[in-house]
């Protein structure tokens, strides 16, 4: 009887060794076609990273898709294609990196990877040897930019007709997107001053850039000086700046427009977003690439003609801007019946800004 015990007891240690050495097996061969690289923030960020996985998530669900995101240690093309590596070893297929910041590192790895897609949100592919870089997009990769003058044309263009005089803007890094951004409020905001019949100084817009993404002590500070000092509104335009211009409009009961996703969630000072079609984007993207028409080696922009950008009506809260008003003015935009706004200098700010009733004031 105790030699039968032990023997028993052998088998079930054997079975249970065996069953282990396949879940471990099971685990080590778990793959993941569709990843996320994020940027500096969190795949929660309420911004650019969330934007561009829930675009990813909406695809692998409905598909029943294998998905995951990657975070890297740091910011540098070296802890990005680190991470891109990971995100290959781990079985992906298409890899989407949201930002500018994965330029380099895409011009890189689309030639390391020949046989994973990537999908590059808001940037181009290349060597990033400024000021003269080598662009090329490779047949496996696919950049994706966004007519963000458009989208701020809006958020400046509702806001003076929604009644708003005091403007602000706000921007993290002076780079193109955020210039856009910049440039196309102030040109909607004297877009609509003309179609009101207002006075020549009657709309006024401080103009700053932080220099960054980072909420900062000072980026609060100076929101809340230009709010005491009676700007009514001020559009944040720089990833985690906006958390800063938001703490400070709630101190002093004044009003924020967001950016790049509908930001009403993040703060009841939030009246309207300028924002990217980062989800739809990303999803179409995902898609083309599983029907076989993945648009390699293209640049694809996303405008109003395209319904690439636009504001979040149904959150938004405005008083007398009405969705008829939105959706006339969105016409115009898309048909081309309002001329582009490209009168920017060489390092890529505005040049005296062409307007004649909105006053602008660059504030160092």
């Amino acid at each position: 009887m105790k030699k039968f015990v032990v023997i028993l007891f052998a088998v079930i240690v054997l079975l249970s060794a065996a069953a282990c050495t396949r879940q471990q097996t099971q685990r080590s061969v778990e793959t993941f076609e569709l990843a996320l690289i994020t940027d500096l923030g969190t795949i929660d960020d309420k911004s650019f990273n969330q934007g561009s996985w829930e675009g990813l998530v909406k695809y692998a669900r409905e598909r029943n898709i294998s998905h995951k995101y990657y975070q890297p240690a740091e910011q540098s093309d070296n802890a990005y294609l680190m991470t891109i590596d990971l995100a290959v070893r781990g079985g992906a297929k298409v890899v989407v990196t949201p930002g500018f910041l994965f330029e380099g590192s895409i011009f890189v790895a689309q030639d390391r990877y020949p046989n994973v897609n990537f999908i590059l949100v808001d940037g181009v592919p290349n060597d990033g040897n400024w000021p003269n870089p080598v662009f090329r997009t490779g047949s496996n990769a696919v950049g994706v930019l966004y007519a963000e003058d458009q989208a701020g044309f809006l958020a400046g263009y509702a806001a003076v007709k929604d009644g708003y005089r005091r403007l602000g803007f706000v921007g993290g890094m002076a780079v193109p997107a955020v210039v856009r951004f910049g440039y196309g409020f102030v040109q909607g905001a004297e877009y609509a001053a003309q179609d009101l019949g207002l006075a020549d100084g009657s709309v006024t817009v401080n103009y700053h850039y932080t220099g960054g993404f980072a909420a900062t002590p000072e980026a609060q500070a100076l929101s809340a000086s230009w709010f005491n000092s009676g700007i009514e509104v001020i559009f944040a335009c720089g990833g985690a700046v906006g958390n800063s211009v938001m703490a400070a409009a709630e101190q002093t009961g004044r009003r924020v427009i967001g950016v790049d996703v509908d930001q009403s969630g993040e703060s009841p000072t939030v009246i309207t977003s300028a924002m990217k079609g980062l989800q739809s984007s990303v999803y179409d993207c995902i898609a083309d690439f599983y029907a076989g028409r993945f648009p390699g080696g293209e640049t694809l922009v996303f405008k109003a003609s395209n319904n690439g950008v636009g504001l979040p009506m149904n959150t938004s809260k405005f008083q007398t801007f009405r969705q008829a008003d939105y959706d006339a003015i969105y016409r115009r935009l898309a048909n081309l019946e309002i001329p582009r706004m490209d009168n920017l200098s060489d390092d890529g700010s505005p040049r005296v800004v062409p307007v004649r009733i909105v006053r602008v004031t660059e504030v160092r």
